[in-house]
């Protein structure tokens, strides 16, 4: 047996706060494959997404309606175009996930893009009706961070996106973030450090947009997907179309585990990580994850 037979390639797939101006540009000039999803887009979304995409400034890529669809789009879009994307296994992170979902072939493009826009909305109504704020915590330990958020008495504050080890973002109530990051510098904490986010993501905050979007998911059509995904909630890869369903609705109020389903796919195998979309945030996250050397790559064009 060849000694590469047990190596793994896994694709990941980056989530809100990826987009740069000029994102896909490149793509739609020199392939006719994107060219053509990138259109439908712009049909199914009902204004020129790519507009702003390709021309927009910072400002305007922030738009909630936007950012979402625009690094959906950028990762599907390089996932269909590569000519040997062949993954063994892919996660992806918070929105994300999404976009790993669609090209695993577990929903299918134009379904994902309204589910990715149904969710933009809702997380932005739901910004609106529960003001949230969510913080950084820079080397201190989850099982700290935890019990620190469970002692605030100002409101509800949880950990949020356990990025890699050291990095944890927390997520709540305006006064109950800020009363927990006190806490945290008192802990030893290197960092605690408020994002420019506009709520409390992947917090029970989130319970209104999840009753949003439950309507959407339900109505998908899920199929059993090329490889296993490594879903946010439970860390752990699934090929089951009913699994995958009720996990994806339970992320918007979930933490996101990403060092968690780092780790479990390395345990499973994967030697070589792909990053598709804007960005190299994940690399960057796999890199201090990993306990042995896996390679890192990625692909923002072609």
């Amino acid at each position: 047996m060849s000694i590469f037979a047990d190596m793994k390639n896994a694709y990941v797939f980056p989530g809100q706060g990826a987009q740069f101006p000029g994102m896909a540009k490149e793509l739609y000039e020199k392939n006719p494959i994107a060219r053509e999803m990138l259109e439908r887009a712009n049909e199914i979304l009902g204004f020129r997404i790519t507009d702003i995409m390709f021309e927009g400034t910072a400002e305007e890529l922030k738009q909630t309606k936007v950012t979402q669809p625009a690094i959906f789009l950028h990762s599907v879009v390089l996932a269909k175009c590569l000519p040997d994307f062949k993954p063994d296994m892919v996660a992806g992170h918070s929105l994300g996930e999404f976009s790993a979902l669609v090209a695993a072939g577990a929903m299918d493009f134009e379904e994902g893009l309204k589910l990715v826009a149904i969710r933009a909305q809702a997380m932005q109504k739901a910004c609106e009706l529960n003001p949230g704020a969510m913080a950084a915590i820079i080397n201190l330990p989850a099982e700290k961070i935890e019990e620190i958020c469970a002692s605030v008495e100002e409101g509800t504050v949880v950990g949020a996106n356990y990025n890699c080890n050291g990095q944890i973002v927390i997520s709540g109530e305006v006064a109950a973030v800020e009363a927990a990051c006190v806490k945290m510098k008192e802990a030893g904490a290197r960092r605690a450090l408020l994002l420019p986010v506009g709520g409390a993501f992947h917090s029970p905050l989130m319970e209104p947009a999840r009753t949003e979007l439950a309507e959407g998911i339900e109505k998908a059509i899920f199929s059993k997907p090329v490889c296993p995904v490594y879903q946010n909630v439970t860390a752990a890869p699934s090929t089951d179309p009913d699994e995958i369903r009720k996990n994806l609705l339970a992320q918007l109020t979930s933490p996101v585990r990403w060092t968690q389903s780092v780790k479990n796919m390395i345990a499973d195998g994967a030697t070589s990580f792909t990053e598709l979309g804007p960005g190299t945030v994940l690399q960057g996250l796999i890199g201090k994850i990993a306990e042995t050397p896996v390679e890192t790559s990625g692909f923002s064009t072609l």
